[in-house]
Formats: C-alpha cells, structure tokens, sequence
C-alpha cells in the first residue's frame, strides 16, 4: 500500500541546487557508453561476421571487463579524485573503441575482437557512481551542518536517471546501426564519452575530495565483505541477462521476420516501460520496505520474462516486453535504494560499481548465450536467457533476502523520491 506526501522535497528544488546542472548534463551524455556499447558491439560485429554468436561473445568480454574493472574505477576516484581518473579514462575508451571499430571493419579475426573488447569494457567511465558522490558532497552531512533531506530525492534522480539512459543509448545505437551505418552506433558511443567525459570532469566545484589520506591510513574493506551486497550483485546480474538477452533476441527476432528496422521500436517499447515504471516509483510515497518492494518485483519480472519465448508476432511481443520493461525498474530502484541503509558511506561509491558491474557481466553473459542460441534454433530461443537468468536471481534472493536487513537499528533509507522511510523487517 502506498500513499501521497504532499510536504515532501522533489524534483524541482533538488535542480536548484547551486552547481548542479554543471555535472548534471554532461554527466548523462558521459554515462551513456553502458546503455550503447553493447548494442553498438552486437550490430556491427554481426553485421562484419554474420554470427549472434560471435557479436555476443566479443560484447561479452567487453561486459565482464567492465564488471571486473569497474569496482576498481570506484575506489581509485574516491582516493585521488574523479578527474584524476576520468580523464585518461575517456581517453582510453575513445581510442579502444575507435580500434575495436576498425578492427571489426577489416574483418579482423574473432581474437582480435576479444582483445580489443577489453580495454573497451575496463575503461567504460564509471559517471553515475560519480555523479551520485557529487550529489552527496553537495548536500551530504558536513561539520556544523546536517545533512540535506533532498539527499534520498537526489537518490531517486539518479535511479531515474538510469532507467532513462537505457531508454536513449540502445534505441540511439540501433537506430544510427541501422540507418546510417553499422559502425555509427560505436562511433557515436565514443564521442559522448569523450566529450560529456571531459566536460563532466571540468567540472572541479562539484567534485568531492579526495580521501587518499584517509585511505592510506585506514584499511579499506571492500563492500562485498556487506552480506547484502552480495546478494544484490546476485539479484542485478538477473536483471543484467534481461538487457542483454533482450537486446540479442530482439534484433535476431527482427532480422528473423525480415523486417530489420522494427528492432528499434522493440526495444524502445522495453526501454520505455522500464522508464515510465521507474518516474512512477519515485511518485509514490511507499510505506512497503525496499526489501519487500524487491522481492515483489523481482517476482513479477520473472513471470513476465517467462513468456518472452512464445510469442512470435511483434504487437504480442512489444506488449510483453512493455511488461518486462514495467517490471526491471522496481526493481533496480529498491536494490539501490537497499545500498544506502547496508553499505557505510566510505564504501558506498564503491557498491553501486559493484552493482553497475553485476548488470554488466549478466548482460554480457546472456548476449552471449541468447546469440549461440539464436544462431543454432532461432531467435525465440533466445529469449529463453531472461528467463533463467531472472529465475536463477529470484532463487537466490528469496533464500537470502535476510542479509537484506539493515544491521544498525532505526537506520533509514531513501524510498523513491524524496522521502525518507525506515527499514522494516518482512
């Protein structure tokens, strides 16, 4: 059950707060690299090879570069700060996918891709983490003052936020791969890095300090030593085999009925549910826990997911997709919204990279299956991978969902805009 809070913080005064367009903007056009790059990989690679399996694969390794190297990324802004690492991260990236491109254009040799993917996925910049530091270091708590309540707003922002990228980056990947030319989804992928990369980092007011002191002289324990976390990597590497299951399966179903351009409306229609049912989440004042609300829809997602592989004419399949897409933002919402009530402020940057990478490397696993799959009995069989991979996760999380419980009594987590709600046992 749920009800409305007229009093409580939103949209419009978090924006206003002094220096936050400066990060804002260049920071959505930096962090669209993880909703395009694995797009942009698949379509060009299987249009140079004609194998699913084999673009699956090189966007793979990509995905699980990015997961190993993303926590990484993580804790080495929060030591030195974030342009110290963002720059010559982009940089990196720009050059790794500009080979990656080329390489797949010279019909390269499948171990060519693979090597190439993965210093393209090890330096995919980790700006929504960031971002979210940036938000804390304006409003977060400081000596002499309290902390902001617009924090648990800005905190369903970013969610928001990232449930809006998947809407643009795949749809502006596949569109430009399909109607311009197969290399242009990669090439504009680069380019937003580079440029939203540097202007984000330019942006040196906003950025928190860096704590290598602190660091040096206190040991770091990792977030994954959070029970929860663990399990929360688990839950979002299900959600991950949902994205890249999707976007493998849609595009072979595409191709499959000979009608190539309907992929894009496919997986616009996915995208956009998964971004209206995330505004909708943060427009609800929720008196359920995060716990709960995670579970509820990790189940609902599972139940739709599993009907993907029947259906086999494009009205029915974009309705269900539509549901799929209703059903991931929910859920990723309430995991995010969990980290804050479980994971200590020092270490918090680093799990949501631990959960960006766990998307990752579940995306990179089922663009990988589902594009065997597809290849060896069709494009239905494909979707079959969002179905395991979410059954899989919903096992796991309902075994698990205790270590989901805050440890600290009367800690409070930010619920989907603005509010702030306490963590309460189910």
């Amino acid at each position: 059950m749920a009800s409305t809070v007229s009093d409580r913080p939103g949209y419009g005064q978090l924006l206003r707060t002094p220096g936050a367009w400066t990060f804002l903007l260049p920071g959505f056009a930096a962090r669209q690299p993880f909703a395009m790059l694995t797009i942009g990989i698949v379509l060009l690679v299987q249009h140079t090879t004609g194998s699913y399996g084999s673009a699956g694969a090189v966007a793979a390794v990509s995905g699980v570069s990015m997961a190993l190297f993303a926590p990484q990324s993580g804790r080495l802004a929060d030591r030195f700060g974030q342009r110290a690492v963002l720059v010559p991260g982009v940089l990196v990236h720009g050059a790794a996918v500009g080979t990656l491109t080329a390489l797949a254009l010279a019909d390269a040799p499948l171990w060519a891709l693979f090597l190439a993917a993965v210093p393209t996925g090890a330096s995919i910049p980790q700006v929504g983490p960031m971002v979210r530091a940036r938000w804390a270091a304006l409003l977060g708590a400081a000596p002499g003052r309290p902390a902001s309540p617009l924090m648990s707003t800005a905190a369903a922002f970013e969610s928001v936020t990232d449930e809006f990228t998947f809407v643009i980056g795949p749809v502006l990947a596949t569109a430009l791969c399909t109607g311009v030319h197969p290399a242009a989804g990669l090439v504009a992928e680069a380019a937003l890095t580079l440029l939203g990369g540097v202007l984000f980092a330019a942006q040196r007011s906003t950025q928190p300090a860096p704590n290598g002191a602190a660091t040096a002289s206190e040991p770091h324990r990792s977030a994954l030593t959070v029970p929860g976390v663990r399990v929360l990597a688990i839950t979002f590497l299900g959600i991950g085999s949902v994205f890249g299951g999707m976007q493998v399966s849609l595009t072979a179903f595409s191709e499959e009925i000979g009608r190539p351009g309907v992929n894009g409306l496919l997986y616009g229609v996915f995208a956009a549910g998964n971004m209206l049912a995330g505004i909708a989440c943060g427009a609800v004042a929720w008196k359920i826990s995060p716990r709960r609300r995670l579970v509820v829809g990790y189940v609902a997602l599972t139940l739709t997911a599993s009907g993907l592989w029947a259906v086999h004419s494009v009205p029915l399949l974009a309705g269900l997709g539509l549901l799929v897409g209703l059903c991931i933002a929910p859920a990723l919402i309430s995991g995010y919204t969990l980290v804050e009530a479980l994971v200590p402020a020092s270490a918090r940057t680093e799990a949501f990279t631990w959960l960006t990478g766990a998307v990752a490397l579940g995306q990179a696993a089922a663009v990988t299956v589902a594009g065997q799959l597809a290849d060896a009995h069709g494009a239905s069989t494909g979707f079959v991978v969002p179905l395991a991979g979410t059954a899989l996760a919903l096992v796991t999380l309902l075994a698990l969902r205790s270590r989901l419980t805050p440890r600290v009594p009367g800690r409070t987590v930010a619920r989907g805009i603005g509010h702030r709600e306490p963590v309460t046992v189910d």
